[in-house]
């Protein structure tokens, strides 16, 4: 099931054949790291105290990152015993957030299993996604079972980006790792584009040039330097860059109620 959060932007209608670019973030993690209420607090501020941890649902919300707007779809996975049957957002997801918590070093172990799917599965496919680790729970500090050295290490180690947040109290921070993964992969895709030379060179030798005998004088032959002929690769067809804007007609509208949403309970 997929549930929609608008949040509508400023400007006029957005044109049925310029969609918004989308964004596919899979949230993984051990129970109890805080996956749902980091969802939950990105796409409503809100924090949550009591959710059902067998339900796995996909969220989306219209974000505006960098002045570009993006859908961006959020997969709160439910794994049970780690990560089991993988395929459902490995090929779906076009950036991962792994969680833990400080206060739970199991969870933090728990992670580095993630991490070594993910890398398997890049190495796999050819296709790296941009992953970022991510300590959760960050209000209970005095119960740190991890210190941050060791996020940051683990994190090198499988060269993926590291953030601690609180989703009970930081949302800033929590909307800012969102906003970093859309970052991360539009920033993959610029690598992977190709680049196109605008011009090639060809040298090829000029033939010898016999000047004629003037004045008795005898006549002589010489060789010229080479030239340099530039040929025009022919150019690439590319995407066109379009920036979009949405209505914001429906701003008065109210959001839809979260009470029910994953048995979450709403403060």
């Amino acid at each position: 099931m997929s549930s929609m959060f608008g949040k509508p932007r400023a400007g006029g209608e957005r044109p049925p054949q310029s969609p918004l670019a989308e964004c596919n973030v899979a949230i993984l993690g051990c129970q109890g790291a805080g996956k749902s209420a980091l969802t939950v607090k990105f796409l409503t501020k809100r924090f949550i105290s009591e959710y059902d941890p067998n339900l796995e649902d996909t969220y989306a919300s219209e974000e505006l990152v960098d002045q570009q707007p993006v859908l961006l779809k959020v997969m709160d996975t439910a794994d049970q015993d780690g990560p089991g049957n993988c395929e459902r957002y490995l090929r779906w997801a076009s950036a991962f957030l792994v969680v833990y918590s400080i206060d739970d070093r199991k969870s933090f172990e728990g992670c580095q299993r993630y991490l070594e799917v993910l890398a398997l599965h890049a190495r796999g496919c050819q296709r790296r996604c941009p992953v970022l680790l991510l300590g959760n729970k960050l209000d209970m500090e005095q119960y740190r079972q991890v210190p941050a050295a060791e996020g940051m290490s683990l994190a090198s180690r499988f060269r993926c980006l590291f953030y601690e947040v609180s989703a009970c109290q930081d949302f800033a921070g929590v909307q800012h790792v969102f906003h970093e993964a859309v970052r991360e992969v539009r920033r993959q895709a610029e690598r992977n584009l190709p680049v196109r030379p605008l011009f090639i060179t060809e040298e090829r030798p000029c033939p010898p040039v016999a000047l004629p005998a003037h004045h008795g004088l005898a006549s002589c032959t010489f060789n010229t330097l080479s030239t340099v002929n530039y040929k025009e690769i022919p150019s690439v067809a590319q995407a066109k860059l379009v920036t979009v804007k949405s209505s914001r007609a429906q701003s008065k509208r109210k959001a839809p109620t979260l009470t029910l949403l994953k048995g979450f309970k709403i403060f």
